[in-house]
């Protein structure tokens, strides 16, 4: 089960439709040029093209998989942590309160304050409530986050 929001959702969908048809002529056309070169066995066109196809060929599967098992993600409205919630929390021995949206591992985004569900942070939210104290085990040692706020 992937957990996707409508965006991202919307986001895949165009991306599949656009390997589907523009990338999969484009490395069509490319094999027939490459084709056309002559010797397949010394022929670097031809051979850069095949793996592109590939590699094209597996990102169409691995999105048809994610959008065929995809759970769309609602705005947050409970009290628990849950995906799509927004948490606030603070680090032991650290003032500095940050913010986290929790989400599927397809818009796992560090920089942008989005982790996945299934990251040792994210697992260890799952289900708290303000107030709570979720640990995390790192390689330094255990990392405890106090939940200030659920949105």
């Amino acid at each position: 089960m992937e957990y996707l929001t409508l965006d991202k959702k919307t986001e895949l969908e165009g991306e599949l439709n656009t390997l589907k048809t523009i990338r999969r002529k484009e490395i069509a056309d490319a094999l027939l040029y490459a084709k056309s070169l002559g010797d397949l066995s010394e022929n670097a066109e031809y051979h850069q093209a095949r793996e592109d196809q590939a590699n094209i060929e597996e990102r169409i599967v691995h999105l048809e998989q994610i959008l065929k098992n995809a759970v769309i993600m609602d705005k947050h409205h409970t009290g628990v942590v849950e995906v799509g919630a927004t948490i606030k929390v603070t680090k032991k021995g650290d003032k500095e309160e940050r913010q986290f949206t929790l989400v599927g591992s397809e818009e796992a985004d560090s920089m942008a304050g989005k982790i996945s569900n299934e990251s040792p942070l994210g697992k260890a939210l799952l289900g708290k409530k303000k107030g709570d104290q979720a640990t995390v085990q790192t390689p330094k040692g255990d990392v405890v986050y106090t939940i200030k706020e659920i949105a």
